[in-house]
C-alpha cells in the first residue's frame, strides 16, 4: 500500500483545486449576449461561471451544464450511494476480520517452545495471530472455552479441545476451526516423532523440512487482489458510463422539448454548443470519479483493509482515462439519439439499444475480471472503441496487456471518437430543431 499512500494526498489536491476553480472563477467584465442566455440572472450582476482555459461559447456552456449538475438531486443521490457503497465494501471486510484476527489457546500443562513456535505458525497459515493463555486444569480451560475467553485448548501436548462443534469432512472453513485442524496435526506429528525415538536433532530436521520446489509448464496467472482491483475499475467505469449516458440523453430532450435549445442556438452555434454540454457533463464524471477513487483510498489505508491491497498506480489511472475516453466516445452518440427525440418514451425506446455495446463489453470484461483469465474475445474488444473502455482497464487490472497495447487501443480509440462526434454534431444540426415527432436515424444520416 505504500504507493498508494503516497497518491493520495495528490489525488485530494488535485480535486480540491479543481472545484475551487470551478466556484470561485467569476468573470469581471460585463457578460456577454451568450452568457445572459446561458444563465446569467442580470447584467449588472455577477458574470456567469466560465471553465478556463476555454474562453467563449464552449466554456459558458460547459460551466452552465456543471453546475446544473452539481445542484442536482441525482447527482447528489448518486454520489452519497457511490460512496456508501465503497465505503461498506471496505469497512465490513475489515471489521469482520479484525474480530477474527487473534486466537487465544489455552495450554494445559507442559509446551515446549518448538511446539509453540509450530502452533504460532499454524496460526500463520490459518491467517490469525495466536496468543497463549496457561490454564490451571482442563476444568477451567473448558470453561474459559465456554465463556469465550479462549478459543481452543491444548491438553498436556496430547488433545485439543474446543467449544465449536467438529465436522469429520474436513470442510473447517472458520479460523477457530483452521486452527484447531492445524494445531491438532502439528501434535499428532510430535508424538509420532517421540514415539519413534528419535534424537533432538533428527527430529528437529524432520520439523524444518522444507517443500521440494513446484514448476509449471503454464505462467502464473493474476492473484486475487489483481482481480479484485480489475473487479473494482471495472464496475466503476461501467456504473458511471451508464448513468452519465442517460442524463447526456435526456439533457439533449429536455432542451428539444423545452424549446430551450432554440433560444440558445440563436446565440451560441450548434458544434460548440453540444461540445459544451459534452464537456459539462464529462467534468462532472471525472468529479464524482475521482471523489470516488479518494474516498476508497482513504477508507482502505485508514481500516487497513485487504480489499485494495494490491492496486497499483497504473490500475488506477487506467480507470480513469478509460472512463473519459469511454465517455467521450458515448456522450457523442447519446446527445445526436437525444436530438432525435421530444418526448420520454421516445427517450426509453432508444436507452437499451444504446447501451447493447456497454452492457456486451461488460458482461465479457467481468467473466475475466472475475475468473482471472483473460480470453482472445477481451482481447479483441478491448481494441474495439465501444467496448475498449471497458475491456482495456480489466485486462489492466490483471496485468495481461503491455504499455503498448494500453497506448494503440488507446489511439484507436480516440480517432473513432473523433470520427463519431463528426457524425453526431451533423445529426445534431439536423435534428435539434424538428419537434413534433421523432427523427429516424436512417433519416438524420441519409440527410448528413
Amino acid at each position: 500500500m505504500s504507493t498508494l499512500e503516497h497518491i493520495i494526498p495528490y489525488l485530494v489536491v488535485a480535486v480540491t483545486v479543481v472545484v475551487a476553480v470551478l466556484v470561485r472563477r467569476r468573470r469581471n467584465r460585463t457578460p456577454s449576449r451568450s452568457g445572459a442566455l446561458l444563465g446569467a440572472p442580470d447584467p449588472v450582476g455577477p458574470a456567469p461561471m466560465r471553465l478556463l482555459p476555454l474562453p467563449g461559447d464552449v466554456g459558458l456552456v460547459a460551466a452552465r451544464e456543471l453546475r446544473e449538475r452539481l445542484r442536482g438531486r441525482a447527482f447528489r443521490i448518486g454520489t452519497l450511494l457511490i460512496l456508501a457503497v465503497i465505503a461498506a465494501a471496505i469497512i465490513i471486510p475489515a471489521a469482520r476480520g479484525d474480530k477474527a484476527s487473534v486466537q487465544q489457546v489455552g495450554v494445559v500443562g507442559a509446551l515446549s517452545a518448538p511446539l509453540r513456535a509450530a502452533v504460532a505458525a499454524d496460526g500463520s497459515a490459518a491467517s490469525t495471530t495466536v496468543t497463549f493463555v496457561p490454564e490451571a486444569s482442563q476444568t477451567t480451560a473448558e470453561s474459559g472455552l465456554r465463556g469465550g475467553q479462549i478459543n481452543i485448548a491444548v491438553i498436556d501436548g496430547r488433545a485439543v479441545v474446543t467449544d465449536k462443534p467438529v465436522t469429520g469432512n474436513g470442510a473447517a472453513s472458520s479460523a477457530t476451526a483452521l486452527l484447531a485442524a492445524g494445531v491438532a496435526r502439528t501434535l499428532g506429528t510430535a508424538r509420532a516423532m517421540q514415539a519413534a525415538d528419535l534424537t533432538t536433532t533428527q527430529a528437529a530436521a524432520l520439523a524444518g523440512a522444507r517443500p521440494v520446489p513446484v514448476t509449471s509448464l503454464q505462467p502464473a496467472g493474476p492473484g486475487g487482489s489483481q482481480r479484485a482491483t480489475s473487479l473494482i475499475g471495472l464496475l466503476l467505469v461501467f456504473f458511471l458510463l451508464t448513468q452519465y449516458n442517460a442524463w447526456t440523453l435526456i439533457g439533449v430532450m429536455e432542451e428539444k422539448s423545452s424549446r430551450v435549445v432554440e433560444v440558445l442556438l440563436g446565440t451560441v452555434p450548434a458544434v460548440r454548443l453540444l461540445a459544451g454540454k459534452v464537456l459539462g457533463i464529462g467534468l462532472t464524471v471525472f468529479l464524482q470519479a475521482g471523489l470516488a477513487v479518494v474516498v476508497a483510498l482513504s477508507l482502505a489505508h485508514a481500516t487497513h483493509s485487504d480489499v485494495l491491497h494490491g492496486t497499483t498506480t497504473v490500475s488506477i489511472a487506467a480507470t480513469l482515462v478509460w472512463l473519459v475516453l469511454g465517455y467521450a466516445f458515448y456522450s457523442w452518440v447519446y446527445a445526436a439519439a437525444g436530438a432525435t427525440v421530444s418526448r420520454q418514451d421516445q427517450v426509453q425506446s432508444l436507452a437499451f439499444p444504446l447501451a447493447l455495446p456497454v452492457i456486451f463489453g461488460y458482461i465479457v470484461s467481468l467473466g475475466a475480471a472475475t475468473s482471472g483469465n483473460a480470453g482472445l474475445l477481451v482481447h479483441v474488444l478491448a481494441y474495439l472503441p465501444p467496448t475498449a473502455p471497458l475491456a482495456m482497464p480489466a485486462l489492466v487490472g490483471l496485468g495481461a496487456v503491455s504499455w503498448w497495447q494500453v497506448v494503440a487501443s488507446a489511439v484507436i480509440t480516440v480517432a473513432g471518437t473523433v470520427v463519431v462526434a463528426r457524425v453526431a454534431v451533423s445529426v445534431y444540426q439536423r435534428a435539434i430543431l424538428q419537434t413534433g415527432r421523432r427523427v429516424r436515424l436512417r433519416e438524420a444520416f441519409a440527410r448528413t
